[in-house]
């Protein structure tokens, strides 16, 4: 079971993480996009739209930081495990807050909204379902662990295994050993990656960066003192 979990399962999610996105982008340009319903409801989407993006922004950041840099690296440059754990439970319990409260403000304006839940389709309630409980598994995982409890450095188990699975030689025995809030946090974030380029949440993976060099828009305003015409017709004088 723990080689299912958490060595097949990891890679079967990356796989399809990435594969996914390539067929999105070649069968599915067009549809490469948030759907955005500002047009319908813009109150409180100005609320709970940069709560949540710059939530899970923080979020993000903060688990790069922790999975992706080993714990030797942070003390070679003088910062001290404690002064880390202080920051990093500090940071995430701020920024899993506003990411919840933000998401929850999302989801009750996209349900209450008539417009904007006739534009929702099942994918959209898939996808906020899967991304709701992988955000609360990780919010509770870091108060029980953390706050309620005598603490837990996930920087010794889950992040070794977090790396071993891109070189290729995954630890199963580290992740096993986790606490079982960490582990299902874990297994909820590879459901979420699974199906990641199916959704909307593609669009994280994009940037606009052809408006920097596409060519300027001309707008005309129009000559007030002569008539609208039509297309192709000179006005008659």
């Amino acid at each position: 079971m723990s080689t299912l979990l958490w060595v097949v399962a990891p890679y079967v999610a990356l796989t399809v993480f990435v594969l996914g996105h390539v067929w999105r982008y070649r069968y599915d340009k067009f549809g490469w996009t948030t759907r955005s319903s500002q047009m319908y409801e813009s109150r409180l989407l100005r609320v709970g739209s940069p709560l949540f993006h710059f939530g899970i922004l923080v979020v993000a950041l903060g688990h790069v930081g922790g999975l992706v840099i080993p714990k030797s690296w942070t003390e070679a440059v003088g910062v001290s495990e404690g002064f880390y754990h202080l920051l990093a439970v500090v940071l995430g319990t701020i920024a899993g807050v506003a990411t919840v409260g933000g998401m929850a403000i999302l989801i009750y304006r996209r349900r209450t909204v008539g417009p904007v839940f006739m534009a929702t389709t099942r994918n959209d309630k898939l996808m906020y379902a899967v991304l709701a409980l992988t955000i609360a598994l990780g919010l509770a995982a870091t108060v029980v662990a953390n706050l309620a409890g005598g603490g837990y450095d996930y920087r010794n188990t889950v992040s070794p295994w977090f790396r071993s699975i891109f070189f290729f030689r995954p630890e199963a025995a580290l992740m096993a050993g986790a606490p079982l809030l960490f582990q299902l946090h874990a297994l909820s974030a590879l459901v979420l990656f699974t199906i990641w380029p199916f959704t909307r949440l593609v669009h994280m993976l994009t940037a606009p960066v052809g408006y920097l060099t596409r060519p300027y828009i001309v707008y005309r305003s129009r000559d007030e003192a002569r008539p609208a015409t039509r297309r192709g017709w000179e006005p008659s004088r």
